[in-house]
């Protein structure tokens, strides 16, 4: 599909953007101090990685994952803890390895009360037991200065056998390149629930049950759960990566600037459904560069594509391919329908932040 009219152009400036900082920006600030060195470390921190691998011994790897926790005051603490859950495990999958522990610290906002928290906390246990998950340690405290929507952050691990992670360092030229879901899955869940009545003004009745639907799809461990089961590097997917931040098209970048290879796509082989269109169009963002967990990011080797997009659709999960791995430098080689190719290396700081608090500032309903 050709990309929407109505939206506000990426900006390129960095020092006081929201949301998480762009691949130069962590290269030039945090990747030249990440404390001592260690042998055991087999995939650090990078832009295109979801989570860190440690060799443990014995043909055993520890995976790590860590990220915010979000109260979302339009969700509720019961769907907002649902959606945290599912974003920590969503990374720590896109591993190969599954998810076993968590680590939690709440910072809270002082007006939470006991009984809210109760609830906020009551539900995320929930959670955590169907993933599969147990909550060894964390902390909990209210302070001054914190507020919704980050009220803490979280850490999830798993241990599994050596031969089963994934990392970019394992995709070759010739791999394919797979997208599942849609653009903007969050953006679209967030404003079908808490604008319901200024995105209703762009769908029917249809297009707003898909668009609240959408909620339930904040989440990639599905995705991955079936990817996996075809294989694992040669024998199936090379890498696997959560369209968070940045969305689509970030997430591309992201990772072919860590795999140090270039990705060769066909925007209009990309899905977006027109529920995403609307929601983007009603913030007058891009809804290739919005805010996307939902979406999963595949690379498989090209003889084993055909057999992950059928375990997708096995699970009801649509999928397409969308273009291939090249050898390059880490470069994003998007085709348009007219023929144009813009190559891209550095994606864009996500615009639904600064959109998403205009909507608060304006008083949208």
């Amino acid at each position: 599909m050709a990309k929407p009219a109505a939206v506000r152009p990426p900006t390129h400036e960095t020092s006081s953007v929201l949301g998480k900082l762009v691949p130069g920006t962590f290269q030039r600030l945090i990747a030249p101090h990440l404390g001592a060195a260690r042998a055991e470390v087999l995939v650090g921190p990078r832009a295109g990685v979801d989570s860190a691998v440690v060799k443990l011994g014995a043909g055993r790897v520890m995976a790590i994952t860590t990220d915010p926790i979000s109260w979302i005051p339009a969700l509720g603490p019961e769907r907002s803890a649902r959606l945290a859950c599912h974003l920590l495990a969503s990374d720590l999958w896109t591993s190969g390895i599954p998810p076993a522990y968590a680590a939690i610290d709440f910072n809270l906002p002082p007006q939470v009360s006991d009984e809210e928290f109760g609830v906020y906390w009551k539900a995320m246990s929930d959670e955590w037991s169907k993933l599969g998950i147990a909550v060894v340690t964390g902390h909990t405290g209210r302070y001054e200065g914190c507020d919704f929507s980050i009220i803490g952050a979280g850490t999830v691990v798993g241990v599994g056998d050596e031969g089963r992670y994934l990392s970019p360092d394992f995709i070759q030229p010739g791999d394919a390149v797979i997208v599942t879901r849609d653009c903007a899955v969050e953006v679209t869940a967030v404003a079908a629930t808490a604008f319901p009545g200024k995105l209703s003004e762009r769908l029917d009745a249809d297009g707003m049950k898909r668009a609240r639907e959408r909620l339930e799809q904040v989440s990639v461990i599905a995705d991955c759960r079936a990817a996996l089961r075809v294989g694992v590097r040669d024998r199936g997917v090379s890498a696997l990566h959560d369209a968070t931040e940045g969305g689509v098209l970030g997430a591309m970048i992201e990772l072919a600037r860590a795999c140090g290879h270039d990705f060769r796509v066909e925007r209009a082989k990309i899905p977006l459904s027109d529920e995403a269109r609307a929601a983007c169009e009603m913030f007058e963002i891009d809804p290739y560069w919005a805010l996307s967990e939902g979406t999963l990011l595949i690379t498989a080797r090209a003889r084993h594509a055909e057999a992950v997009l059928a375990a997708l659709a096995e699970e009801e999960i649509h999928a397409a391919r969308v273009g291939e791995v090249m050898k390059g430098a880490g470069e994003l080689w998007l085709a348009e329908a007219d023929g144009n190719v813009a190559r891209l290396r550095e994606p864009s700081p996500d615009p639904y932040w600064e959109a998403y608090g205009r909507a608060l500032r304006e008083g949208w309903k």
